[in-house]
């Protein structure tokens, strides 16, 4: 079975009776894996991208676990996600470099300086995409940080077609 489909399974066992989290992954791996095929990624990216939306909201769970429910910023999540990343996929038999850069991007993904490669940039633009309706942001604020953050043309097509600006 595909590494992909065991960390799609793992994540829903770690978000289980979560339904707002587990639809969030499954919506961003999605968009991810989407932005990655339109912007003529290898399989290879294509994978890992899809793995790193999986994954990377994995640290809410111990961050909420010591500062309580709904206390659990974007950068508490970036320091607790990557030592919970790095042992699921290290039990479901990733690569080596492929956990180092998945940990990474987690524990970077909601940094929005220095993104240094393709993988970190689809990322960041699959979880704006989905953060954008889930947390209901106004045209306004979804075109200003579109137009400063997003580098992808697929990105912006799909913010463009989802949100019609």
């Amino acid at each position: 079975m595909h590494k992909n489909i065991l960390l799609y399974k793992a994540m829903l066992q770690h978000f289980a009776g979560d339904p707002r989290r587990c639809q969030h992954f499954i919506k961003v791996a999605s968009l991810a894996k989407e932005i990655a095929i339109l912007e003529g990624a290898d399989q290879a990216l294509i994978d890992l991208v899809e793995a790193a939306g999986f994954i990377h909201d994995c640290g809410i769970v111990v961050g909420e676990a010591k500062y309580g429910k709904g206390h659990c910023t974007g950068k508490i999540q970036e320091e607790e996600g990557p030592a919970v990343a790095q042992r699921i996929l290290s039990e479901l038999g990733y690569e080596n470099e492929n956990i180092d850069r998945i940990c990474y991007l987690v524990g970077h993904h909601h940094t929005y300086s220095n993104i240094d490669g393709l993988d970190y940039q689809i990322l960041v633009e699959a979880d704006f995409l989905v953060n954008f309706y889930e947390d209901g942001l106004s045209e306004e604020a979804i075109a200003h940080t579109v137009a400063k953050i997003f580098r992808t043309v697929s990105g912006k097509a799909l913010a463009k077609s989802m949100f019609g600006m």
